[in-house]
This record gives C-alpha cells, structure tokens and sequence, in this order.
C-alpha cells in the first residue's frame, strides 16, 4: 500500500469515526452488550451439532437442520423459507462397525464414509489386501485380479503417527531434517504411482469395486494426533470405511510380515434415493431501500464424521446470532438484511452457485456480502478481494467498530478475487462485493477441517462472540451508509508465462443434481 493511500484511508477512518461517536453509539453499545453478555450461541451450537448432528447434503439431518433454522428465525420474528436449488442422493448413517477378527480379535477405530452402500445384515468378513506402488498402469492392471473378494487398502501406510510440530518441537535437528526428507521421499513415491496409474483419491474405489473387491478400507490421516478426513465412498455396492492411523498401520504392518489379517464389517446406512435440498433463506425488510441489499452467508451443510462443529456450524450460528441481534436492536434497517445458509458448499458451493443464479436481478443491488467460514477463531484479515474501492467503505464501516475487535485485524486493499474456497466467491465471480471474514486458524486445517473430531467442545465461544459483534456492525453500517458500494474491479496482472493478462473468476453454475 502506497503513502497516498494509507494517508487517504486513516482520513477516512478518522473522520467517519468521529461522525459515528456523535450518532451511532446507541445501536453499537446493545450490539456489544448483547454480543457479549446475552449470547445464545453455546444453545444453538448444542441444538446444531449436538442434537441434529452432521448435516450432509441430502440427508435427512440436512433437512432436519434446514427446518430447524426456519423455525429459529420466525421466532425472532424473522421471516425465513427454505429456497430448493436442486435434489441430491439421501443417505442416512447408520450405526457401523470395523473389527479385527484374525490374527487378533480387536474392534477398530473406524467408520462408513458418505454414501457408502450398507452390508448385509451380518456384515462382510474378508482378509486384507494393501494396494502396492506401481510403476506403470500394465502392472496396476495385472495385479487387480488380486482384489476380488478381499478388503482392499488404498491408503498411503503413515510410517509416523507423530505430526510435524511434534517431530520439530523434540527432535534434534539432524533427526528432525532426516524426518523430513523421509515423509517427502514417501509421498512423493505415493503421489507418482497414483498419477502412474491415471487415478486419485476421488476416484481410486471405482476399480476396485469393478474387479471383485468384498470392500474399501481408507485412512485418510490429517495430520495431527487421532485425527482423520472423512469424505466420501464413490462406490455403488461394497462399503468403503475410514480407520485410524494406528489401526491401519497394524494391518500393513502385519502384512509386510506375512501376515493376513481378517476383518469383519458391519454398516447399516440406508439409501433413501433422490431428496430435494434448500437453502435456508431468512430476511429483515428494510425500511428505506428494500431493494438493495446486505447478505450475511454461511454454508449450512457438512460432512459428517464429526458434527460440522467448525465447518461450518460457527459460521452458522455466527449469523443466525447476528441476525437476532439485530432484529432485537435494530429491527428497520434502511437495507434488507438477507441471511443466507447455503446447501451443498462441501460438494462446490452449490447452494450459494445456485442462489446467485436464481436472482440475478438481486446482482447489482447487493451492497455487500460478509461471509464466514473458516472455523472458530477471530477474524483477523478482510481482503478486498480486488474490489479497487473496498478500502473506502469496508475502512469507513470498521472504524465504528470499537478498537478492542478491530485491533486484531489485517486489512489487504484492493486484494485480488476468490476463485473459490467458499461461498463469498460465488459472489465475486458474478462482479458483487462480497467479503471472506477470515479466521484466526486454532488447528482448524488439521484438527478440525473435515475431520472426526469437528465436534462442539473444539468451539471457542469467545471468539464466536467477537465475530458476532464484528458482523453485527458491519451490517448495521453497510445498512446505513447513504452511498451505494462500488463493484469496479481492478485490472487482472499480467501472467508472466503467458503474457496476458489473468482473468477475473468466472461464473459457474450449480450442480442442481447429485448422485
């Protein structure tokens, strides 16, 4: 950021404040007070995640979620609908089971991932087999027969269950480098015979299924103590299931020792076939300017081997506490206040594609989305995500917020565009300020991001609270401000490879069909 532009943006920021100090502090002082002093966060984060659970798209806990957000709203006197955007395959986890019967009897820490298809109602008992490195796809094609009516492995075998902030706090340097240098050599022999054989982890069970194999065993490590990523099975009649680390390295090791170890599955999910899924949309009319709009956004849905505790049940209920705050103490805002609770983010940012795609004419009227979604910590960085006047109103709209909030945050102005990641980018590709409140991380790529441990005690409410109140102001002031956003983007850098110029991101439509 060049002089001129600090010069002009503390300007700003000074003389917006001392306009507010004389008009405003009324409405900010009960939107801190609430904030901080009345939360009902720690009660809607028990009935979301505690009590519906994890809300895979399609589901029924999705639905249930879905009601359950309509039912909240409408009794703050929010009006609130579920928006349909397309329909998904239902699945219902049920209970499931993964033992070692052979050479030990011994139940493992696992679990069905997503969609996977149910066992017989005694389970599935069959050995083991690890799929091995190849070094072209004839021999991948030559070894697959052997899968037929085993359990197959297809999970990188994890030689150290310690992760890399372990290793570096207590080994000694050279052993710490020759850690290092062996995770990468292994990696790298993993990744080249997946891209030797043509396949990836979003595809690699299909074969397999097609060649016989009684079923799929993962363990998709994240990186920390006990934790894994559950996604999903991409198979149509054998159970694919994720095992711990610890688990599945006495099975290979075992192998690598000759021996063949037996397991017994047991899954009881149910495939309800196709089901619609929604967008849970609430709105606050406004009193002066009904026709412009601020949109608070969260994703609704999750995967679910934990609860969706941080991906993304504290985004949700960020929002749906800021929009109860404000219904409270600030019910007449001069722009309509929307809340949106997308379907399906997990899969492709559906739910907010589709939005976005369904009221286009909404497009140009929108005066800002704030989006929320990357776990429980504080919000400590807003880009203007190259937005070239985002420095003027999201400058003028945080000097109201008072500085034991604004103090934590990083500022990038003009920022460049997000292709993805979340919902916000859904926005930005079809030219709408929107604006990613990114978190301070507290593990949350590791421990919590798509994990089995994404579960209610990882929320740090404190922090929720502060994003509360942080929100809850930067709407009241969008809301307020007497100037319409301006949307001009910056010009795209020229791309030294190809010598153009990048783009802006495209608009991309919905999957409104998922199977």
């Amino acid at each position: 950021m060049n002089y001129s532009l600090k010069t002009v943006i503390l300007t700003s920021l000074i003389s917006s404040s001392f306009v507010f100090s004389q008009t405003k502090d009324a409405v900010i002082e009960n939107i801190m007070n609430e904030s901080f002093k009345h939360s009902q966060l720690e009660n809607l984060a028990f009935s979301l995640t505690d009590s519906i659970g994890s809300r895979l798209v399609g589901s029924p806990k999705m639905q249930q979620a879905h009601n359950w957000a309509v039912s909240k709203f409408k009794n703050w006197g929010i009006e609130a609908k579920n928006e349909q955007w397309g329909t998904w395959k239902s699945w219902e986890r049920g209970t499931s089971s993964v033992e070692m019967v052979y050479p030990q009897v011994k139940s493992l820490e696992g679990m069905q991932l997503a969609w996977s298809p149910s066992t017989k109602k005694g389970g599935i008992t069959a050995e083991v087999i690890m799929m091995p490195e190849f070094k072209s796809k004839e021999d991948f094609e030559k070894w697959l027969p052997n899968v037929k009516g085993k359990l197959v492995m297809v999970s990188q075998y994890q030689w150290t269950g310690r992760p890399d902030y372990n290793w570096k706090e207590y080994a000694t340097p050279e052993l710490y480098e020759k850690y290092k240098k062996e995770s990468e050599k292994a990696n790298s022999q993993w990744n080249n015979s997946l891209k030797t054989i043509g396949l990836s982890w979003r595809t690699l069970n299909k074969p397999f299924e097609k060649a016989g194999a009684a079923g799929i065993v993962w363990s998709n490590w994240s990186h920390g103590f006990g934790v894994n990523k559950i996604f999903f099975a991409g198979t149509e009649k054998i159970p694919a299931v994720n095992i711990s680390l610890e688990d599945y390295g006495q099975l290979y090791r075992m192998l690598q020792h000759g021996i063949t170890p037996k397991l017994k599955i047991i899954a009881n999910s149910k495939d309800l076939g196709m089901a619609p899924t929604f967008n849970t949309i609430a709105t606050i009319k406004g009193s002066e300017k009904p026709n412009e709009y601020v949109i608070l956004s969260a994703h609704f849905d999750s995967w679910d081997g934990g609860t969706g505790a941080t991906d993304n049940g504290t985004g949700t209920i960020t929002m749906m506490e800021v929009a109860r705050i404000l219904k409270k103490y600030y019910p007449n805002p001069k722009r309509t206040i929307v809340i949106g609770l997308w379907g399906s983010e997990e899969q492709g940012l559906n739910g907010s594609r589709a939005y976005v795609s369904d009221h286009k004419d909404q497009l140009p009227k929108i005066q800002a989305v704030f989006n929320q979604d990357n776990g429980t910590g504080r919000v400590v960085n807003i880009s203007g995500q190259g937005f070239v006047n985002s420095y003027h109103y999201i400058g003028k709209w945080l000097s109201a917020v008072p500085q034991s909030i604004r103090k934590e945050i990083t500022t990038n102005f003009p920022g460049f565009p997000g292709g993805g990641g979340s919902d916000h980018a859904s926005f930005v590709a079809a030219g709408v300020p929107a604006f990613s409140l990114s978190s301070n991380s507290w593990s949350y790529g590791t421990y919590t991001w798509h994990t089995n441990r994404d579960t209610y005690d990882k929320i740090v409410f404190d922090e929720v609270k502060n994003n509360v109140a942080l929100t809850a102001i930067l709407t009241y002031m969008a809301c307020e401000d007497p100037e319409k956003t301006s949307a001009e983007k910056i010009i795209m850098p020229v791309n030294f490879q190809t010598g153009k110029s990048a783009n802006w991101p495209e608009v991309k439509e919905p999957i409104r069909k998922g199977e």
